[in-house]
């Protein structure tokens, strides 16, 4: 039988992965290296105030900061409240407006594991045709992005844009130690991939011509004979107060020329 972690363990755990010494903690947190020994190895236990405090200084995501108040005997801080909840009706109506008032373009919100909690019809266009097993909820960004019958065979810079997902996904496990995130990526990272032609570099967007120059690195994506590229945007909220909405991310993409700014007026309403 496995123990649960002390909260001494847990915040131990979470100061080394952030590279911090007990020293510089204890100055952020107006404490002493000292108070910060003891709570660490259990010989002092912290009060709810000064584990928050310490999650805050360590940005500990908001689910792992309910789990170091449990370890340390208290319930948790932050609520964990469903989407469809009544009480949640304003945030969705919000999130609504904001996708709809993005069309043409794509834009979708995500969970912590890349389920899809809302998309508008900009997605709607680039998923067309897909097979309905990769359709069915939850929707999974990552999922339908890199499984070999989803979006991959039309990612034209497929070798770039799978090394910027898994990188992306890489750098959230080991900041949030999400198990469910870690099987995704197990999962995705092992999807055979394409080997056959494809586009070198990402220098060539819908219409741009060979070296065209951009501000990021490209989605350059087929849709019905014409290539569309697209830079990517992420947005989450400023302090939350509730679990599920520390994880949801919004993600725009914004056309990276203006012939695919063009083609996706040009599909009306």
């Amino acid at each position: 039988m496995t123990s649960t972690p002390s909260v001494g363990a847990l915040l131990r755990t979470w100061r080394e992965r952030r590279g911090i010494s007990q020293l510089e903690l204890a100055g952020r947190a107006d404490s002493s290296s000292r108070h910060i020994s003891f709570i660490e190895t259990g010989r002092s236990r912290p009060s709810k105030e000064m584990v928050l405090r310490l999650a805050d200084h360590l940005d500990v995501p908001v689910r792992e900061r309910n789990a170091l108040l449990l370890a340390a005997g208290y319930a948790p801080h932050y609520a964990q409240t469903p989407l469809d909840d009544p009480s949640m009706g304003t945030l969705r109506e919000g999130l609504e407006r904001l996708l709809t008032g993005y069309e043409p373009y794509p834009a979708l919100i995500v969970d912590a594991v890349y389920d899809v909690v809302a998309a508008n019809r900009g997605i709607a266009m680039l998923l067309d045709g897909l097979p309905e097993h990769l359709l069915l909820p939850p929707l999974n960004a990552m999922r339908i992005t890199l499984h070999p019958q989803g979006l991959a065979p039309r990612i034209r810079n497929l070798g770039e844009w799978r090394g910027h997902l898994l990188a992306q996904m890489e750098r959230q496990i080991a900041l949030s130690r999400s198990e469910p995130l870690r099987a995704l990526y197990e999962e995705v990272s092992g999807y055979p991939v394409d080997t056959g032609p494809r586009l070198a570099g990402s220098g060539a967007g819908a219409g741009e011509g060979e070296g065209a120059a951009y501000i990021a690195l490209p989605l350059l994506i087929e849709h019905e004979g014409h290539l569309l590229s697209f830079v990517s945007s992420i947005a989450t909220f400023n302090t939350p107060m509730d679990v599920t909405v520390a994880e949801l991310a919004v993600e725009t993409l914004l056309p990276a020329d203006a012939a695919t700014a063009k083609y996706l007026h040009s599909l009306g309403p």
